[in-house]
């Protein structure tokens, strides 16, 4: 029998476990904390797939390439719209609720960059909440061992083969042995000091794939997604709230959106985020205000329940007055280099959802792409891993080396905050080179520095390093990735504190 282990429990991680536990495999999912503490268990908007018939497989491509400036592969964009609608399917067999509207049939949103309304929702904005409940309840019935609260140490290599990892639970630290791991440990937005990702998403797969040996790409393409909510804790003001109709103006009442695309607040994310930070900038570093006073109170309870109890729980009454959003890191379009199935450069390594680059996403993501990758490359990854026999060699894009940066010889003390202080500043929203060397050259002065460190901490830094690297040998603005010395206009980079100001 294949022993798996699977790193990572959200959509990815369980879609991946249950494929690979249904072909017969021995599976054991570990996972850092609860087994529902999950980036996808935060996510909002929805899950977008072609199912209405009035929709089309194309018109679902051509809105993921356009959203990722033409980066995507293409043939990981035909597989993840292609297959999505199966994997709708599954998820509904596996007791997912979406909303239906009056006629029984699915309840679709609009989101930015969709040509038209493709975007399945359950609960109203608690859709990754109702996934997360599901595929939770379809492991445990299934038998698959699930391990909370350990935390990956490392991979296990030998002989240029992953054949387990290292984890610590309670103090203790253990060695589990497997035929496959998948790495499934989410994305990385505590690189930066303003995000909308939970404690956990702290890149711990991504590094150790990194540690390991195999191959990552488009790590400097970072999501910063427009609408955080700017009082008390960073909390997501999903999308589809501008998709319903809401509007964003400056401290002057203005919609100041179609200054920057002419479909305004419904244009790609990057685009979005980076109007709101040019609007922040020119008054001050205030934030922005979502307007969403048209919809009414009843609707914006009932259509987004999670939201809506967020906002009025900072005192704010959102159907009666704009609130204040910033950007905020959001998604990790890169990550560990993959095939369509999840394999890496390193035999016996697998990795899906945020931690991997399939190249499905390109310089930025669609909005409500990434549930369905999750689920669609989940699913390919657990079958390959129950049946591969041998392992063809991974095609990974040319590597991108860190470069010899001398320390800087005055980069502060180190700390988890500090670090995420200069990422949001130099990596952040807006780059350039200055910035970036700088940046370089503080991450260099820390690695230097044998002072002992968290697994988690000493993952952030080696990420970060690679994520400025990335961006330093990207010399043009494309997508995500916005480079303000490019001889384009620039966006005045605005200071950590003074975006969470309200």
């Amino acid at each position: 029998m294949t022993d798996v282990i699977v790193v990572g429990s959200g959509i990815a991680g369980l879609t991946a476990a249950l494929h690979a536990a249904e072909k017969g495999c021995h599976v054991t999912v570990v996972t850092k904390g609860a087994s529902a503490d999950t980036n996808t268990r935060w996510a909002q908007g929805g899950v977008a797939a072609v199912t209405a018939v009035d929709d089309t497989v194309d018109s679902h491509i051509a809105d993921t390439l356009t959203a990722g400036v033409g980066l995507n592969d293409p043939d990981a964009v035909r597989t993840l719209v292609t297959e999505g609608p199966d994997r709708i399917a599954e998820l509904v067999r596996r007791g997912v609720a979406f909303d239906r509207a009056a006629d029984g049939d699915f309840a679709r949103g609009l989101e930015a960059a969709h040509a038209r309304p493709r975007v399945l929702h359950a609960g109203g904005d608690a859709t990754g909440a109702a996934i997360q409940a599901a595929l939770d309840a379809a492991v445990r019935a299934s038998g698959i061992q699930v391990r909370e609260h350990t935390l990956l140490r490392d991979l296990v290599v030998e002989h240029g083969r992953v054949v387990g990892i290292d984890v610590e639970a309670d103090g203790a630290v253990e060695r589990l042995r497997a035929d496959a791991v998948i790495l499934a440990t989410g994305g990385a937005g505590q690189l930066y000091s303003h995000t909308t990702n939970p404690v956990s998403a702290t890149g711990d797969g991504i590094a150790a794939a990194l540690r390991a040996g195999a191959a990552v790409a488009d790590l400097e393409f970072v999501q910063f997604h427009p609408t955080a909510l700017a009082a008390g804790e960073p909390f997501l003001v999903s999308e589809a709230v501008r998709g319903d109709g809401a509007t964003l103006i400056d401290d002057e009442g203005r919609r100041f959106a179609f200054d920057a695309h002419p479909d305004g607040e419904l244009a790609p994310r990057d685009v979005v985020a980076r109007a709101n930070g040019r609007a922040m900038a020119a008054q001050g570093g205030r934030p922005v205000r979502l307007d969403a006073t048209a919809l009414g109170a009843e609707r914006l309870s009932r259509r987004f329940p999670t939201i809506d109890a967020a906002v009025r729980a900072r005192g704010l009454d959102w159907s009666r007055e704009p609130i204040p959003v910033t950007p905020a890191a959001h998604y990790l379009m890169g990550g560990v280099a993959t095939d369509l199935d999840g394999r890496t450069t390193v035999p016996g390594l697998y990795a899906v959802g945020e931690t991997a680059r399939t190249g499905v996403h390109g310089a930025n993501r669609l909005a409500s792409n990434s549930l369905l990758e999750g689920a669609v490359f989940g699913a390919r990854a657990g079958d390959a891993a129950a049946t591969d026999t041998g392992w063809t060699p991974v095609e990974a894009p040319a590597a991108v080396a860190l470069p010899h940066v001398d320390p800087a010889p005055d980069a502060p003390a180190f700390s988890r905050a500090a670090l995420q202080q200069l990422m949001w500043e130099h990596a952040g929203l807006v780059r350039d080179t200055a910035g970036l060397r700088r940046a370089a050259g503080v991450l260099a002065a820390w690695a230097a520095d044998a002072q002992p460190r968290s697994v988690e901490d000493a993952g952030l830094l080696l990420l970060a390093q690679h994520v400025v690297a990335a961006a330093l040998a990207r010399s043009g603005s494309i997508g995500a990735h916005y480079r303000s010395d490019e001889g384009t206009a620039a966006v005045a980079s605005i200071p950590a504190e003074e975006a969470l100001a309200c």
